[in-house]
């Protein structure tokens, strides 16, 4: 995978869907940023001015290199910066940053913040290249690259009429070709996760870990209820063929006990697929749960020259996310190097 500066986060603000959980959130971000900046530097948006002096602060107090830590102060909706955040392409040798509709998928939430931020960071230089702005919905969740020119992604998510109601599959599929420069568009058209606010975001479901390897989530209980969707989409993978006709190396990821919310009861999307690769590393899920170390394990030989590091997400969860929902890299020359604490506001 393609080397990184930096992974952006969004911080989250007390006046969020968060604030029940806020202590507990804010202690799995400042452990992702512990793990992260031991590889690379972070973005974060802040809400203001005071979070950005607590959080360099604190990041100082817990032995954050001042270099790696870059705060911006943006204003959002939600942190999960993998749907509001850019998504970087190379284009005739030089890096752009592409900024998508996000719409809170398909309207569920409110969005407009979380719309202009990734444009609010660039007019406060935090991008060292350009951001060129798209019209068209589209969250970074819901695809994935192989860096090779092939792109997986779900009918459930990109053809939901909630999102681009004016293009089919041909025209979704052309858009997604010129955009990426990619030359084949892998379609998954089963399985989805209870709890799960995305329409199916390829991200919980089916990863690339490299060219030729697929990591993706499978049930083996045949009595819960995302069992056939599952074993559907697993039928698929196994079917699903390589640039040059050979069938992809697929690495099944254990499925973990039901995670419900305490409050209402409601399943939560938990998911080991929702894992974060940066140089020399893959932050993993985990959930407190058996099969964690079995995760772990998958990925680690998935991952044969790269640190697993367990990141806890059962709070997480409790916003109908994970991991690799929170994030979103930013590749080698990406990042101005200057955004750093409290330059920029």
């Amino acid at each position: 995978m393609a080397p990184q500066d930096a992974v952006q986060l969004t911080w989250p603000s007390p006046t969020s869907d968060w604030a029940p959980l806020l202590e507990r959130i804010e202690a799995t971000m400042e452990a992702m940023v512990v793990a992260i900046t031991r590889y690379q530097n972070v973005l974060i948006a802040v809400p203001d001015a005071a979070t950005r002096v607590h959080l360099a602060q604190r990041f100082a107090n817990l032995g954050v290199a001042a270099a790696r830590l870059h705060l911006a102060v943006a204003e959002a909706d939600d942190t999960w910066a993998r749907d509001h955040g850019p998504i970087a392409i190379e284009r005739d040798g030089d890096l752009v940053l592409l900024d998508y509709v996000f719409t809170g998928w398909g309207g569920k939430f409110e969005a407009g913040r979380d719309n202009a931020l990734t444009r609010k960071l660039a007019d406060l230089g935090a991008y060292a290249c350009p951001v060129e702005s798209h019209d068209i919905v589209l969250e970074g969740g819901a695809i994935d690259t192989d860096g090779e020119g092939t792109l997986l992604t779900t009918e459930a998510c990109l053809l939901n009429p909630n999102r681009n109601p004016q293009l089919d599959r041909e025209a979704v599929e052309a858009l997604l070709k010129a955009d990426f420069g990619v030359e084949r568009v892998l379609w998954l058209a089963n399985g989805h996760l209870e709890g799960d606010d995305t329409d199916s975001h390829v991200d919980t479901l089916a990863r690339f870990c490299d060219p030729a390897t697929i990591a993706y989530v499978r049930c083996d209980d045949e009595a819960d209820p995302h069992y056939p969707a599952l074993a559907a989409m697993e039928v698929e993978l196994k079917a699903l063929r390589r640039a040059d006709g050979e069938p992809y190396r697929l690495v099944p990821l254990p499925w973990p006990r039901p995670c419900f919310d305490p409050v209402d009861g409601h399943r939560l999307p938990a998911t080991y697929a929702n894992f974060l690769i940066v140089n020399s590393a893959v932050l993993v899920p985990v959930y407190g749960d058996a099969a964690d170390s079995r995760a772990l394990a998958a990925l680690a030989a998935a991952f044969p020259d790269r640190d697993i590091v367990p990141i806890d997400c059962l709070s997480v969860i409790r916003q109908h996310g994970s991991l690799h929902c929170l994030t979103m890299q930013l590749p080698r020359g990406s990042l101005n190097a200057a955004t750093q604490q409290g330059e920029t506001s």
